[in-house]
Parts: structure tokens; C-alpha cells; sequence
């Protein structure tokens, strides 16, 4: 029988005194239907302004979410956020490439950054965004919205406190189907599974770990004969091996039925997770024992969901407010980066990458 679970969110920074304001960049999908949606759950952050390279397309989304006119601004106007004083924070909601260019304005703009993941296309690109939050004395927050999904955040503390033992293996799958025209199928422009839908597989298995992998090895599949992967794989297939000895195995694709699960192999059983990156459906199970060395159960763990973005956007509302350090910072970001880096090079050159320490 499932069992209720008195977990809640990880601790936030203090209330802040009032709401800080969104600027929003980018009108996409993530942000029409997930994004501008959750501010109505937000009780510490507004939407106040839109960047879009489409005014009639932003207009009317402004009106509906009570956003001024005058501040919907374009791409060529960006530097005019400095001037909007109701302005705290800037999302950044961008196709990947463009991740670091915006980032690099907006503290140019004296404003607190939150940016989708993953961070930006290189390694080089995140160090200097997190020189100019430095150079800036602003926040940068990465947008890893399961920090703050009570199903995720009870998976880590259960495999830290180590509830079934040692954790030994991990296994982390997140598959879609993407068709084109789509920009995440265009390598040019930071595409392809692994920094789209592999990025949640690395860093749960960081959460799970609380380790950072010590190498990494790549298998991949690209069709010849669909367009749709000229530029990038369908499919990929990673191990990573952690200093403690935890592996690893994930798997991204952008041509399998959807399906995002994460199962944390225990020494005394196991703990998975069904729909563990998707926006809500979570559903938390530990099983303990085996059939075959004596009793087994099997229990789940009943929590209290909550709206992924509207959490994520509180709590980094308290951050810039407060001007304290997220928890999922552009360090957390860099990480990320580096290791997506190792997979390519796995990919490319065949043969296990070691990362360095």
C-alpha cells in the first residue's frame, strides 16, 4: 500500500519582502505552456516584461498575463531592461546557442539571470557567463526545475542517507519522439538528445550520487536513412563511473516513445521513479529485499506535487532578492557541460573519456 511521505521542498532562502520580477526571453512552447502559466502559482515572482523578435505575437500574451506594453521589448531593444526598475530577474528561455549571449547581456543589464539548461553550448562560454555574474554582482540560477520536484528531492535524500544501502547502480532513461522542423535536431545550434533530454539522466545521477563521474563512455545510433538525424543521433547510450564506484548506464533518444524513469539499484534493493523528468506524474517505489534471498515488499511513497516551475521561480526569486548563490548554479551548469563534452568525444573517438577531477 502506498505510504504517505511527509517530504517537502528543500529548504529556500527567507521569504522575500515582496515578489521579484520576471523578465521573460523568448516566446516558445516551454514558455507559453509551462512558464508564464505557472506564475499564477507563484507566490514570490511576477512576469513584468517579455523579449520577443515577434510584437504581435507578444502583445497579446502580455495583455493575458498582465504584463505592460511598454515592456514588451525586442531583441535589438534588450539592453533596455537596465531602465525597467521592476525588473529583477531574467529567464532566459532560448534555443541553446543563444544561451550565453543573452546571459551576458542581462548582467550586462544589472539584472539576476535564471537560464534554462543546459547552460550554454561550450565549456568556454559557461566560464564567462559566470565572470560576468561575478563582474556584475548578480545571481546565476540554471534552470534544473527537479532541485525543487518533491519526488526527485526525496529519490537523493533517500540514496544519501542510503535507506537500502549503498547505492551501486544507476539507471536513467529520458526518450522522446522529435520530428522536424525542429531546432534541437540542428547540431549547429546546440542539438541533439544528449543536451536536450540526456542532460536530466546526468544530473539525477548526480543527486542520486552527490559525485561527479570520473569517466565516461558513448554509444550512439544515426540513422542514415531518416533526414530528421543528418545533423545529430537519434539515439544514445552512456555509462558513467563514479569515484565511489557507482555506474551508471543512461539512455536519450529522439525517436522512442516517451519514457522518463530513474531506478537506483541499492545493495539491500532498489528505488524507482516513473515519469521522474516530466513536468508531473511522479510515482516513488522502494522495494526492499529480493524474491529470491527471503521476503520482499514493495512501498510507495505518497507526495505532495507541486508546480515545477512556479517552485523553481520562487526560489530563485528569494536568491536574487536576498543576492545569495542558488543551489543549482553556473558551477552546476559547467558540470553538465563537461560532461556532455566527454560523451561527444566518446562519440567521436570511440573508447572510454576521462574527465578531470
Amino acid at each position: 500500500m502506498p505510504t504517505p511521505d511527509a517530504a517537502s521542498s528543500a529548504p529556500h532562502s527567507p521569504p522575500p519582502a515582496r515578489p521579484a520580477g520576471y523578465a521573460v526571453v523568448g516566446l516558445g512552447q516551454l514558455t507559453l505552456e509551462e512558464i508564464l502559466p505557472a506564475f499564477a502559482l507563484c507566490t514570490h515572482a511576477r512576469p513584468v516584461a517579455l523579449v520577443s523578435g515577434d510584437r504581435g505575437k507578444a502583445l497579446p500574451v502580455a495583455r493575458e498575463h498582465g504584463i505592460d506594453e511598454d515592456h514588451v521589448l525586442d531583441y535589438e531593444h534588450f539592453g533596455d531592461l537596465a531602465g525597467l526598475a521592476d525588473v529583477d530577474v531574467v529567464y532566459i528561455v532560448l534555443p541553446n546557442h543563444l544561451h550565453a549571449e543573452y546571459t551576458l547581456k542581462a548582467f550586462q543589464a544589472g539584472k539576476h539571470v535564471l537560464c534554462e539548461k543546459p547552460m550554454a553550448v561550450t565549456a568556454e562560454e559557461c566560464q564567462r557567463m559566470m565572470d560576468a555574474a561575478r563582474a556584475a554582482d548578480r545571481q546565476l540560477m540554471i534552470a534544473y526545475r527537479l532541485h525543487h520536484e518533491p519526488f526527485n528531492q526525496r529519490m537523493a535524500a533517500l540514496c544519501q542517507e542510503e535507506a537500502l544501502g549503498p547505492v551501486k547502480t544507476i539507471m536513467a532513461s529520458n526518450c522522446q519522439v522529435t520530428k522536424a522542423p525542429d531546432i534541437r535536431l540542428q547540431a549547429g545550434k546546440g542539438g541533439g538528445p544528449v543536451s536536450d533530454t540526456g542532460i536530466y539522466c546526468i544530473n539525477a545521477c548526480r543527486m542520486v550520487t552527490g559525485e561527479e563521474p570520473e569517466s565516461v563512455v558513448a554509444l550512439a545510433h544515426q540513422p542514415k536513412d531518416n533526414p530528421d538525424f543528418a545533423e545529430v543521433p537519434e539515439s544514445v547510450a552512456f555509462l558513467l563511473r563514479y569515484p565511489s564506484g557507482v555506474i551508471a548506464h543512461c539512455e536519450t533518444s529522439f525517436g522512442a516513445a516517451e519514457s522518463r524513469h530513474l531506478r537506483v539499484h541499492c545493495a539491500d534493493g532498489f528505488i524507482d521513479m516513473e515519469a521522474a523528468f516530466s513536468y508531473q506524474g511522479q510515482r516513488l517505489q522502494l522495494r526492499r529485499g529480493s524474491p529470491t534471498s527471503g521476503p520482499a515488499s514493495t512501498e510507495e511513497l505518497l507526495l505532495k506535487p507541486v508546480n515545477h516551475f512556479a517552485a523553481e521561480m520562487d526560489y530563485f526569486a528569494a536568491c536574487a532578492l536576498a543576492n545569495q548563490p542558488p543551489r543549482t548554479d553556473g558551477e552546476m551548469g559547467l558540470a553538465d557541460v563537461r560532461i556532455i563534452d566527454a560523451i561527444e568525444q566518446s562519440l567521436r573517438e570511440g573508447g572510454v573519456v576521462r574527465l578531470q577531477a
